[in-house]
């Protein structure tokens, strides 16, 4: 095939860092024009940065980059743009107290004189766009008030307008139902025949089949080739990209509960702008089962989460673990009970960047006797104690003494779940505990939340996959709108559509159904 018709070459790529890490070593990646291609790979594996070098956000320490053809030095985004290149992220970079139409704006804002945003002309430019491509937005909603469909759409918008005609898609659908995900796949197809290509960035192997013509495999920052995406079997790209045979679905023995162990009861709470994100939220956890809670982000499932922990108070009902109330608790004081956490958020919530990946491990038990012996830690302890955990949950590292923050994001999702999983818990939460991580780790996580439900601890499991939530759960809740929408005392024989239904509020179960969830 001739070169001109590749949108994209990026040849002999290698990306030395001032540590000696190697995050490419001599890739070639290559997209042809009017095509969907996806980019895959584990955590770790040099995606992140190989697509940061085709945005300009840095420089490859050697190779050569050609948009169409054309030989370019991608210096940074303002350059990468100049040249049609778009980036949507997985994490939406929008700013929620302003409009639609005034984030689509943003940086290239129309003026009113000379000092003003000219405000009809964004909502006018904005609805230009989105009847052009149609992508349907509310120009002048507030992005804090709009579905995590609709911020999807902005952001692929936001991109289009600035002359985008390769787009750089990063796990867009993470946090979208399947009927969203369908609909935006609709829009990617209509993209595709007017010209435009897209790279798609994605963990969700199901999704790879159904809209990409080729994909290209990257492994340790290495590329272990390109394929027409109807030549391969999931299991084939799974192996390519973790270098062993990886089970796709996670084998548990039907569970066997017991006594309750989180009990939640008629909670309420009401958000700082009014809206009432729970609504008589009631529930039971018991051992040795995972009870998953699935739902479009947005309605209540993180003020749950965050009550449960004691990141803000509700303003009715209760929260009894083993039978005492924790409402109030200190986290210390909750984790004292034997609660753990994998928050949704690793970075802000999982972690302390700029401490070890060892610091990281004890955060939630160094005050204990048995690593700290007064002003002093048991230092040997301590290294013991990492060094077990980081062979045990297979963390990615040259030692458990180097910085948390230089690890890959499906690594440091380990460390966090190394740390939860490990102090003897009676009770995990588990929020988006997979979430923007390669197939190796998933595959693990999820292992570890079967196994140790079956060793007899109560799991809820928190996740906006609904691959994810309805393998793993044994019984499910759907939420909508604050409240319960569904409970499935199983989940077998549920199929995606059934759940788009309830997620999306189309459909909701009598409340005499629901209130079988109390396990009275």
């Amino acid at each position: 095939m001739a070169e001109n018709t590749y949108a994209v070459q990026m040849l002999g790529i290698t990306k030395i860092y001032p540590n000696g890490i190697a995050a490419n070593q001599d890739v070639d990646f290559c997209v042809r024009e009017g095509e969907i291609h996806a980019l895959m790979g584990e955590n770790g594996a040099g995606k992140t940065t190989l697509m940061k070098m085709l945005f300009g956000l840095e420089e490859p320490s050697s190779g050569e980059i050609y948009i169409h053809g054309e030989y370019v030095q991608l210096t940074s985004p303002a350059v990468a743009i100049a040249h049609g290149i778009g980036m949507v992220h997985q994490h939406f970079m929008l700013v929620p107290s302003l409009t639609v139409a005034e984030n689509m704006v943003l940086g290239m804002a129309p003026k009113k004189a000379g000092l003003f945003i000219d405000r009809e002309r964004a909502i006018a430019l904005t609805k230009q766009y989105a009847e052009r491509f149609n992508l349907h937005v509310d120009p002048e909603a507030k992005v804090a008030d709009i579905p995590v469909g609709m911020k999807q759409k902005v952001e692929i918008l936001k991109a289009l307008v600035r002359g985008a005609k390769i787009l750089i898609l990063d796990e867009p659908t993470a946090v979208l139902t399947t009927q969203e995900t369908a609909e935006l796949f609709k829009e990617f197809l209509r993209l595709k025949e007017q010209g435009f290509t897209l790279i798609f960035i994605s963990h969700k192997l199901n999704e790879i089949m159904q809209i990409t013509d080729r994909l290209s495999i990257l492994r340790g920052g290495r590329f272990m080739g390109a394929h027409d995406t109807g030549a391969v079997s999931k299991e084939e790209i799974s192996r390519l990209m973790v270098g062993r045979d990886v089970v796709l679905s996670v084998e548990k023995q039907p569970a066997q509960p017991t006594a309750p162990v989180l009990r939640v009861r008629d909670l309420e709470y009401t958000n700082a702008w009014g809206k009432k994100m729970l609504d008589k939220v009631s529930f039971t956890v018991r051992r040795g089962e995972i009870l998953g809670i699935a739902g479009v982000e947005g309605n209540g499932q993180k003020e749950l989460v965050d009550m449960l922990f004691n990141l803000s108070r509700p303003s009715a009902g209760t929260i009894e673990v083993n039978g005492e109330n924790i409402l109030g608790l200190s986290q210390r004081k909750i984790r004292d009970k034997r609660v753990s956490l994998v928050p949704e958020d690793r970075m802000l919530y999982g972690i302390a960047g700029e401490a070890s990946i060892e610091e990281n491990l004890i955060a939630d038990r160094a005050h204990t006797k048995a690593l700290n012996a007064g002003p002093f830690f048991r230092m040997r302890k301590i290294h013991a104690l990492a060094d077990a955990l980081v062979r045990q949950y297979t963390v990615l590292c040259s030692s458990a003494r180097q910085k948390v923050s230089m690890l890959s994001g499906g690594n440091i999702q380990k460390v966090v779940v190394a740390r939860e999983f490990s102090n003897d818990p009676v009770l995990i939460i588990a929020q988006q505990p997979t979430r923007g991580i390669d197939v190796g780790a998933t595959q693990f996580i999820r292992s570890k939340l079967v196994e140790l439900s079956r060793e007899g601890v109560a799991v809820l499991l928190v996740s906006a996959d609904l691959n994810e939530v309805m393998e793993l759960s044994d019984s499910l809740l759907v939420m909508y709108g604050g409240r319960i929408a569904a409970y499935f005392e199983d989940t077998a024989g549920l199929t995606d559509e059934q759940m788009g239904q309830y997620m999306l509020g189309l459909q909701t179960q009598s409340q005499q159904e629901i209130g079988r969830v109390c396990h009275e």
